[in-house]
């Protein structure tokens, strides 16, 4: 019962869907009795046209299956499937199993706070994890309600889909919880929230809000709570004056829980976010916008996947893309952050390139058709980034009163059920669109973005579609000129491979305000005045767009290392420098200083302390300075130092005290004493994770072992310890102590499938690659395991995207030499 599952083939769904018709679930979960597994229950009421089918189950042990009321054999369970014989007509299913709890942030996971050892329990259903819970057909179009029953330990709290209470406490140290019948739901939006969560009520225009977070982070959620349920109910206002549709799933929970995999999860009624979203330390204006935008996102998918959900994972594209692009748009328009445009161009917008130009790029729509393991390799920055682009420029043509009449034609006509990406066009050109054919032929239907640059020479500018995809596309954007008096903007449309542009001379920056999607490069020339121009550029949409032409210059060899430090140098990028991977900062540390120059590091670190002094006091871009100055310190002392005394304004809490203290681990200026001390001193969730960081990122043998153990499976930890572990692995300087692991990844990365399974294989796949090992040979190892059709589909593609960056940081060091 314990080996792999299988992934459920499109055809198999399309013949189940045909079979079947759920009329709804009943669970019954017992959460109290055990801390490594809990019972559940589930009964299942169907209409059949007859005949054999199978339900998807994945249970530690069975105590008995009843269909109609006769036992089924359960050794009939091979690999997640039991073949099932139903009767024309009415159906009941009745599963009596012991499930697992689990720690990688899928399933139903179960976590122990550190800081006072309660534990906390959150189901994350989506995509093929729904069966390690209850058993179910595992396929977003045979949508049911959902009654729940949770026994619970008595001082918990359980909040699910539905609006629920605790109905029963004399049952010794349980209780029992009762939840309405929730409306009708995919299994992959299922959730069950439990343990002994701090909770907030308020309520907006009919609507219970709800806020929870562990016990030991009450006071952070208390602090936010205002902002949070003042951004919930603006969001509410718009989204309901957008869609003209009421929120129909009762109650609205927002769930900060611990070591949450993705961002947030739209659970209809229960929504799930990691907590770490609840700030328990000082953070930046940009932090706060990429929750507010979360929030909307996830609020939005509300009515675009939640009211009506894709038919199959190929169009799961349209649900990301869709709130992404209203997420962003209603945070802007109503809510404290206008500039929430600007974030997202420093935060979303080169994941969602980068993503395109790799080999393994795919169009917007249309993935996953085979199965649904194939989708998940294509829920990336082209279904978030890419996609969202892509809906914005249509909304711009279409204008708002056709956009948004499609779109509740769309939700009208489909309301609680599942429509495909043909269904919403329909409604689109129902609404006025016209013929949407050839866009969504040439946008969502052909993969690889157009490269659009100045030729300076030829007094044009040109566009360039990928060789392997060829599209016929339209662009209309503008560009920012320099001039004696500023920057001012003009209006380019390139309908065929070039249009005439003369630049006089001039300095520009091409698409800075993201109307169109394309890769966009920084002219030579442009970039080299850059360097005099940028710091005094107020408009931080124009900033942003700038770093974004310099990042896909440097990104296709345009642009060296050397010149994107002079940048730096000159206007030290404070705006984007949270620890994201997709952040300027991160990409500064990861992807250019180990290229650039000697002295580079040294360079940037004096201009992040010339930052630190100049920026007012107290201030976000003070805070950013700071960061960056301790991430590229290299004199152990101004860290102790920093430690004893921090910069007027900025206080040493919690994560700056272990920002210093990983630091000093990576220059092999602590020890393994002093790390568990600080650990011991304040033993919190992101203290444990620092911990794990700093602890690996010792220049010591030991501190190599400790990683691999992690990445191996010998050392089991959860979700977040096992991306510190690889995170802080692979450190610049050390290549001598982790030159071993190097062959060893590859040797033992087709075996972590024996230890972990979706999205932590995934993680753990990108999170542990040889980084910092620049040569060739990586390179060839990386491609030739990558190309073993008999490894783990997501083990393969993460793989080859790694050796794809890769290939191009040794590109670039061949172009640009540094010795």
């Amino acid at each position: 019962m314990n080996s792999p599952s299988q992934s459920l083939q499109r055809a198999e769904a399309v013949a189940r869907h045909e079979c079947l018709a759920v009329h709804d679930y009943d669970l019954r979960l017992d959460l109290a009795s055990d801390e490594k597994t809990f019972g559940s229950v589930t009964t299942i009421r169907f209409g059949s046209r007859g005949g054999e089918t199978f339900l998807d189950l994945k249970p530690v042990r069975v105590n008995e299956i009843r269909l109609n009321g006769e036992v089924v054999d359960p050794d009939l369970l091979e690999r997640g499937r039991l073949p099932i014989h139903t009767v024309a007509g009415d159906n009941e299913l009745v599963v009596d199993a012991v499930m697992p709890f689990r720690n990688d942030g899928e399933g139903l996971h179960r976590s122990t706070d550190p800081a006072d050892g309660r534990s906390y329990v959150y189901g994350m259903m989506f995509m093929d994890a729904a069966p390690s819970v209850f058993a179910c057909f595992d396929q977003p179009d045979l949508k049911a309600p959902y009654t729940l029953h949770v026994l619970a330990p008595a001082d918990w709290t359980v909040v699910a889909n539905a609006p629920g209470k605790c109905v029963e406490t004399g049952l010794g140290s349980s209780a029992l919880w009762e939840f309405e019948r929730s409306q009708p739901l995919s299994t992959y939006f299922v959730t069950v929230v439990a343990g002994p969560y701090h909770l907030i009520s308020d309520h907006h225009d009919g609507i219970p809000l709800g806020l929870s977070v562990r016990a030991s982070m009450a006071g952070a959620l208390d602090a936010d709570a205002d902002e949070l349920f003042t951004m919930t109910k603006q969001c509410f206002d718009e989204f309901h004056r957008l869609f003209g549709i009421r929120y129909p799933f009762g109650n609205y929970h927002q769930a900060f829980v611990p070591e949450f995999n993705a961002g947030a999860m739209e659970n209809p009624g229960c929504v799930t976010f990691r907590d770490p979203l609840v700030f328990t330390s000082r953070v930046t204006r940009g932090m706060r916008i990429q929750r507010a935008t979360t929030l909307a996102h996830e609020m939005a998918h509300q009515w675009f996947g939640n009211i009506v959900t894709p038919q199959w994972w190929d169009d799961l594209w349209l649900n990301e893309s869709f709130a992404e692009y209203m997420g962003n748009r209603v945070t802007a328009d109503v809510t404290e952050y206008a500039d929430a445009w600007v974030d997202n161009a420093y935060a979303r917008r080169q994941w969602g390139l980068n993503a395109d130009q790799r080999p393994s790029t795919h169009p917007v729509a249309g993935n996953g058709a085979k199965d649904a393991s194939a989708a998940l390799q294509d829920f990336d920055g082209i279904s978030y980034a890419k996609g969202s682009s892509i809906l914005k420029q249509l909304n711009t043509s279409m204008g708002d009163d056709v956009f948004f009449a499609g779109v509740i034609d769309h939700f009208t006509r489909h309301r609680f059920g599942n429509a495909t990406m043909h269904d919403l066009f329909e409604s689109w050109e129902r609404a006025g669109a016209g013929d949407l054919s050839s866009f969504t032929t040439n946008w969502l239907r052909t993969a690889g973005p157009d490269r659009i640059v100045v030729d300076r020479a030829a007094g044009v500018i040109r566009r360039t579609p990928p060789a392997d995809h060829p599209a016929d596309r339209s662009h209309s954007f503008r560009i920012a000129v320099a001039t004696d008096a500023g920057w001012s903007t003009e209006s380019v449309t390139l309908d065929g491979s070039e249009t005439p542009y003369e630049l006089d001379g001039r300095t520009v920056v091409l698409d800075p305000y993201e109307d169109t999607w394309a890769v966009l490069e920084a002219d030579p020339v442009s970039a080299d005045r850059l360097e005099a121009l940028l710091p005094a550029i107020e408009d931080p949409a124009l900033r942003a767009g700038v770093w974004n032409n310099v990042r896909s210059a440097f990104h296709n060899v345009a642009l060296s290392p050397g010149d994107v430090i002079d940048l730096v140098v000159a206007s030290a990028p404070v705006e984007s420098t949270e620890d994201g991977k997709r952040r300027l900062g991160t990409w500064l540390l990861g992807d250019v200083l180990p290229l650039a120059p000697e002295g580079s590091l040294e360079r940037v670190h004096t201009a992040a302390l010339g930052k630190l002094e100049t920026t007012d006091a107290g201030s976000e871009h003070q805070l950013s300075a700071f960061r960056m100055a301790i991430s590229t310190a290299t004199d152990p002392a101004d860290l102790r130092g920093w430690l004893a005394v921090t910069p007027g304004g900025i206080d040493l809490d919690l994560d700056l005290r272990w920002r210093v203290l990983v630091r000093l681990a990576a220059l092999g200026a602590t020890d393994a004493e002093e790390l568990r001390a600080a650990l011991d001193a304040e033993p919190t969730g992101e203290s444990r994770v620092a911990h794990m960081r700093a602890a690996v990122s010792l220049p010591t043998a030991e501190a190599k072992a400790l990683a691999w153990g992690v990445f191996t499976g010998k050392l089991d930890v959860p979700n977040y310890e096992l991306e510190a572990a690889g995170l802080g692995m692979w450190r610049g300087g050390q290549e001598e102590l982790t030159a071993p692991y190097v062959d060893r990844y590859f040797d033992e990365l087709p075996d972590t499938v024996r230890v972990r399974s979706g999205w932590v294989l995934a993680d753990a796949t990108e999170f542990f690659f040889p980084v910092t090992s620049l040569s060739e040979t990586t390179l060839d190892r990386a491609r030739l395991l990558a190309s073993d059709t008999a490894l783990d589909l997501s083990v393969r593609r993460r793989l080859g995207d790694a050796a794809d960056d890769l290939a191009r940081k040794l590109a670039i060091r061949k172009a640009y030499p540094t010795s």
